[in-house]
């Protein structure tokens, strides 16, 4: 359930994701050479989140693989600069910008037909969530744990994130967890010329 990827191969992601920033800031062309024979050329699912001094500037992500992982990470890098929630990420950002990349397992249906259900099923700390009813989703990433320690609050956000009403329990809602692996590229980093 959980993605397992060498360390090498992680540093190598979150490094990838922050070139993808930086040439997309700069103007640049990213010239990241991917090692032949590894992990990163498998199919996978990833997310990239971008923070700048520990306030949100963008996270997107895909939930199932659709293309090879470094690539998943590079399209998902550029697509959090214009997260549709937040102002786009800017050279400004730039300086103080944390970049991470989680690397996900699979998705598992949780056997929940009731919040109560659901919230003894849950493993804080570890678990991502996935919630989802007639074609609505949401998704919270077991890193969100470390902000929602408590797994009422953390069920509650993700209902409010995906539209329903949070004490509510909407009928026909299914659960996944998944496991994710983490992997930083920390600021500070030096200033873009304008």
């Amino acid at each position: 359930m959980t993605a397992t990827l060498p360390l090498t191969d992680g540093r190598f992601l979150a490094r990838l994701a922050a070139d993808a920033v930086h040439a997309r800031l700069t103007g640049g062309r990213l010239a990241a050479r991917i090692p032949v024979g590894s992990a990163l050329h498998d199919i996978g699912a990833s997310f990239v989140t971008l923070e700048r001094a520990g306030a949100l500037r963008g996270c997107v992500g895909s939930l199932e693989p659709v293309r090879a992982l470094h690539r998943d990470v590079v399209h998902n890098a550029l697509r959090a600069m214009s997260d549709p929630r937040l102002p786009p990420v800017t050279a400004v950002d730039w300086p103080a910008l944390d970049v991470r990349v989680a690397v996900l397992g699979a998705p598992e249906p949780i056997p929940a037909e009731s919040r109560e259900e659901l919230l003894a099923a849950l493993r804080p700390g570890v678990d991502g969530l996935i919630i989802k009813q007639d074609g609505r989703l949401a998704t919270f990433l077991p890193a969100v744990w470390a902000k929602l320690p408590d797994p009422e609050q953390f069920l509650a956000a993700l209902l409010r994130k995906g539209g329903w009403p949070a004490p509510e329990w909407p009928a026909g809602l299914t659960a996944l967890r998944y496991g994710s692996t983490e992997f930083h590229d920390h600021a500070p980093r030096a200033i873009l010329p304008p």
